[in-house]
């Protein structure tokens, strides 16, 4: 279940959007971590290209960034917006995080980990649940992927 999507989610996730399509031969996701007052601290698009780190996906490098930032790794209060759904490496990363929000973009029938194939986020063993804002701008964020991959093609 996902909650109502807001005008402030939607410019957000503009701003991952423009994140997104920047991060040059990399899969096109974009990650910006907000805190509680709604100021950006964070960015993170793919790096895997780039840096050869399996784990270069946005939603970290935004994490650690943010972190890194507010010196601390609890990230209560804040909202990560990010392009596409969570995969299971993410989507453990944010709860364990303590990402009060988590808004995004296209669904992820592959690997995604928030409603797609797990639920990670609202396993109600974990000790955090995030609320989950699903589907914001899907459209524009699944059209970017599909862009990508369809020049990747042979």
């Amino acid at each position: 279940m996902s909650l109502a999507i807001s005008p402030r989610h939607k410019a957000w996730m503009r701003r991952a959007l423009e994140v997104a399509s920047a991060t040059g031969d990399d899969v096109p996701v974009g990650a910006v971590i907000f805190d509680a007052d709604g100021a950006e601290i964070a960015v993170g698009g793919n790096e895997r290209e780039a840096s050869g780190d399996p784990t270069a996906h946005a939603e970290i490098l935004a994490l650690r960034r943010a972190a890194e930032r507010l010196g601390s790794w609890r990230l209560s209060g804040c909202t990560l917006v990010v392009t596409l759904e969570p995969c299971t490496m993410c989507a453990g990363a944010l709860v364990l995080a303590r990402i009060s929000t988590l808004v995004f973009g296209a669904w992820e029938p592959k690997t995604g980990a928030v409603g797609s194939l797990w639920d990670v986020v609202r396993d109600r063993r974990l000790n955090h649940r995030p609320e989950v804002y699903a589907g914001v701008l899907e459209d524009e964020c699944a059209a970017l992927l599909r862009g990508f991959f369809g020049r990747e093609a042979p």
